[in-house]
């Protein structure tokens, strides 16, 4: 499956876990990206072991405290953990993950990728859904074409 197909797929899943939310909104990537599922009609869940509420909602701290097993995984985590992460994904069930990654690593650990793939999971590397889900940003939508130009999207 080539990397546009796989966006597509895990943007057509309804119900979406985010790990690497924060308490502090202003400063995490996952917040932002939260959000935007949010508004864009997603069943969304986020996940930090650390807080009991993100943006107004219910946090979750682990994939399988969530009310309902999500469809696919957005991890915007430190990298360090984000094995972890693949592991959560596999003992729960969820098939579908994408690490947030740009021009740097991001959350994108080769270590957790290669976990998530050597155990039958659908993994996208890079890229951000900000770029591809409705309604997306100029800066996303330029950021999508010079990464594609720069051979940075999978």
């Amino acid at each position: 499956m080539n990397y546009k197909q796989k966006v597509n797929e895990f943007l057509s899943q309804k119900v979406i876990a985010i790990t690497g939310v924060s308490r502090n909104p202003k400063t995490e990537v996952g917040n932002a990206i939260y959000k935007k599922f949010k508004s864009a009609g997603y069943t969304v869940y986020p996940i930090n072991p650390f807080a009991d509420q993100i943006e107004g909602d219910k946090c979750y701290p682990t994939l399988s405290s969530t009310p309902k097993k999500p469809d696919a995984v957005f991890i915007a985590t430190n990298p360090a953990i984000s094995v972890d992460i693949v592991k959560q994904c596999i003992e729960n069930g969820i098939q579908k993950i994408w690490f947030h990654r740009s021009f740097g690593n991001g959350s994108f650990s080769e270590e957790a990728a290669k976990f998530g793939e050597e155990n039958g999971l659908s993994v996208i590397r890079s890229g951000c859904p900000m770029m591809f889900i409705k309604d997306a940003d100029f800066f996303h939508r330029t950021t999508a074409f010079f990464m594609k130009i720069f051979g940075k999207l999978e």
